[in-house]
């Protein structure tokens, strides 16, 4: 298959990149190293598919990206996606997965259950231009589905602050949060390209990871002796349920290839010596 990927220098784009070419996929490369930006229309015609994985925020922030300009975090996140979705309905795309976000449900309150199919209510303008690009993709004429993706792990980055801050001895406060691998992610993101009526959205979680838990297994690895925090009230947690995907066949690695990924993961972090 002939993919086009934008964002593919990002953190969920190089998980689709390399996941796509393992597999055997022909990827085009749509990212700064190609020249691509948000609100360009590329042509993708001889291209059976378009993942669209590009989004531009403040460094760090998802809710909250548009830092202090708001207007061009809508052109660049909002009106380009329109745009880029029109482009490939101008050059025959067949096949589109958008990466959306749980941020899309952010609206409903504290310990809501959110299948699949719940209409999206988003509570700030990061969810909102999600749930914007959604309903224009399901208005298009091709097999488009928006993936709502929880919190991403995988990439030493992702958690480097938490472990330092405890390595070092430094306060901790209690959170609970989901999390999926990028390579659990990328693999969802190519299955959906795989099935010949795809679902308009789905969601794509694993864990529920309380920090207590994650950094006992750090602990574990370090023989780190500083004091683990309070585990948090997981009561006001809106958990995703993954039925469609899991329907498919999708397996992800569960707390399994979490231990297995903390070694890799702490590499960037200050190491504290074994006990």
């Amino acid at each position: 298959m002939r993919i086009a990927l934008t964002g593919a220098s990002g953190i969920v784009g190089g998980f689709v990149l390399r996941a796509a070419q393992a597999a055997g996929h022909q990827v085009t490369r749509l990212d700064r190293s190609t020249g691509f930006q948000l609100g360009d229309t590329p042509d993708l015609s001889g291209h059976d598919a378009l993942i669209h994985c590009a989004f531009a925020h403040t460094p760090g922030r998802y809710r909250g990206g548009e830092g202090d300009d708001p207007e061009t975090f809508l052109r660049l996140n909002r009106d380009g996606t329109l745009r880029l979705l029109e482009a490939a309905v101008r050059d025959g795309v067949d096949r589109v997965v958008f990466l959306s976000s749980r941020a899309v449900h952010d609206g409903y309150p504290p310990g809501t259950a959110l299948p699949d199919d719940l209409p999206a209510r988003p509570a700030n303008l990061y969810g909102q231009v999600k749930a914007d690009a959604e309903a224009h993709l399901a208005s298009l004429p091709l097999k488009g589905t928006a993936i709502r993706a929880t919190g991403v792990y995988g990439l030493p980055g992702k958690w480097h602050g938490l472990f330092s801050d405890y390595l070092a001895g430094r306060p901790v406060q209690p959170r609970i949060a989901t999390e999926v691998h990028g390579d659990d992610l990328a693999a969802a993101i190519l299955l959906l390209l795989d099935q010949q009526t795809p679902p308009s959205q789905v969601n794509c979680s694993d864990l529920i990871l309380d920090r207590h838990n994650l950094l006992a297994q750090v602990q574990a690895l370090t023989g780190c002796p500083h004091s683990l925090p309070a585990r948090a009230d997981p009561a006001p947690l809106r958990v995703q349920c993954c039925d469609r995907l899991r329907a498919m066949g999708w397996q992800p690695g569960g707390i399994a290839k979490l231990r297995a990924t903390l070694p890799f993961l702490l590499s960037s972090s200050e190491k504290y010596p074994r006990g």
